[in-house]
């Protein structure tokens, strides 16, 4: 989703948790970034089928139509983006503001993107503020592969560094993806979850390195992510679309088919098919002016027909969890006016709400006291982990490396190739070298959380809404659940 942000008000235990990095003083204000940080409190189809409404579920094979309720996210779900141009458009956004803004020598940051730029990212790093690292772990919590700025480290280095190759705010991570959201924990690290995020990897290494040269080597700590984190909240403003303000939105406006893929007539005609039969529901991240600027072009000026009802600003993973008001919208803004649950209305758009209060609305539009709900997304916390873990709703992870990285009796190929994989990082389902073949902690979470991976929603489109689809089991042992195929990466394990 296109970043969402708040101001919060909190009060922290000393300055050096204000400096050490997610919080920030902005005049008498603390601004706290919730893209992806929202404040948590723990605890071809066939028109002509026989389709008829969800019983007894196959646990071992998934169908869209065992479900009664089928949500989707909006972006890098249904709304694909040119991920090459994201990438350069989010770098030089905020390589630029780093340097005019914050001051920051111009020497690596404003350097071109090479092959080998591009290379070194990879969605689903973990950046270690103080230390100035980039860390790769497996489904242990094992950290398999480091780097200081953007210079590798040996297996000998890390272990000096993270004793046994674990640390424990990421071990606290691998434990429950929400501990680090919010709290001490968060302002340790982050991870980078999506195309929105994965060039502040080179950013922050950049960064590093530039303050290593200007002291003449390491530092005993780093303190460049907060002014990180002024930039990704100055650019992802939500108001800065209608206010034409800065540069990420108005060049995505002004050239929107530079950055965005138009939906397929299939897929379009999939969901019109599959509404016919199903409830359909959106929730997205995103501001509601972004949504139909976004879904107008992607999905035509139609777009709002193809779902029951819309929720947008959802501030994912706390909509799933916490119980913000839903709030109408006026003029394509949000308005101030709570809208109760039983209140919301069928075909309606939405801004921010909860699962809680939606789930009384499908219930209510289904028929059904118990409905089944399946929820579709790229984000593997947000979209994934915590919709399946926190409310039991099942899931299905949109992956687009699946496709990047090539799969098993497969001719198919992936535009922007030389950003999604990486040969540096090396594949983003597995970990492999002369001694180890195992998961990535995000090849373990999308065989333990979601029942399917598919690479992009149009090959689902190509099937009867009645297919039939091996899925994962809750164990997470098996990869039956890769559609169409396993990745090339795993197919020898």
């Amino acid at each position: 989703m296109i970043k969402s942000w708040h101001l919060l008000y909190k009060s922290l235990a000393s300055h050096s948790q204000v400096q050490s990095i997610l919080w920030y003083n902005t005049g008498d204000k603390l601004k706290f970034f919730t893209h992806i940080r929202a404040h948590i409190n723990l605890k071809y189809y066939s028109t002509t089928a026989s389709i008829s409404p969800s019983t007894q579920v196959n646990m071992s094979a998934f169908k869209f139509l065992d479900y009664d309720c089928i949500g989707f996210d909006l972006d890098n779900t249904l709304l694909r983006y040119n991920v090459t141009n994201m990438v350069h458009l989010t770098y030089e956004t905020l390589a630029n503001y780093l340097v005019t803004e914050k001051g920051y020598n111009s020497k690596y940051l404003l350097k071109p993107l090479e092959d080998k730029d591009l290379d070194f990212m990879q969605k689903g790093l973990f950046l270690d503020f103080e230390r100035g690292n980039i860390l790769r772990i497996n489904a242990d919590g094992i950290i398999q592969r480091a780097c200081h700025g953007s210079n590798l480290l040996s297996t000998e280095e890390i272990k000096k560094i993270y004793p046994g190759q674990r640390w424990e705010t990421t071990d606290a991570f691998c434990n429950d993806m929400l501990s680090t959201w919010n709290g001490p924990l968060s302002m340790k690290m982050r991870s980078l979850l999506d195309y929105f995020d994965v060039s502040s990897s080179l950013i922050f290494a950049r960064l590093i390195d530039t303050l290593d040269e200007e002291q003449g080597g390491p530092l005993n700590a780093y303190n460049v992510w907060p002014n990180m984190l002024d930039g990704l909240i100055e650019m992802f403003n939500r108001d800065h679309l209608k206010m034409n303000r800065g540069y990420f939105f108005p060049s995505l406006r002004e050239n929107p088919q530079k950055y965005m893929h138009k939906c397929t007539a299939r897929t379009i005609t999939w969901l019109q098919e599959l509404k016919r039969h199903r409830i359909t529901f959106l929730i997205t991240g995103s501001n509601v002016d972004f949504v139909d600027f976004s879904a107008t072009y992607s999905l035509g000026e139609d777009w709002k027909s193809l779902f029951d009802i819309v929720i947008c600003y959802a501030k994912k993973p706390a909509f799933f969890i916490e119980k913000r008001p839903f709030l109408d919208i006026v003029n394509n803004e949000e308005g101030n006016n709570i809208i109760e649950s039983k209140d919301l209305k069928r075909g309606g758009i939405y801004s921010q709400g909860n699962w809680e209060g939606l789930t009384e609305f499908l219930k209510n539009v289904s028929g059904k006291q118990n409905p089944r709900y399946v929820y579709i997304g790229d984000n593997l916390l947000q979209d994934i982990y915590v919709p399946n873990s926190y409310v039991q709703c099942d899931t299905v992870a949109v992956i687009e490396e699946q496709m990047s990285e090539g799969m098993v009796y497969q001719n198919l190929s992936h535009p922007h190739e030389k950003v999604l994989n990486s040969t540096f990082w090396g594949s983003y389902f597995c970990l492999k070298d002369p001694n180890i073949n195992m998961d990535s902690l995000w090849g373990h979470v999308i065989k333990k959380y979601s029942k399917l991976c598919i690479p992009d929603i149009d090959l689902i489109a190509q099937q009867p809404l009645e297919e039939s689809y091996l899925c994962f089991y809750k164990d997470g042992k098996k990869y039956d659940g890769y559609y169409p195929a396993v990745p090339l990466s795993i197919s020898t394990f």
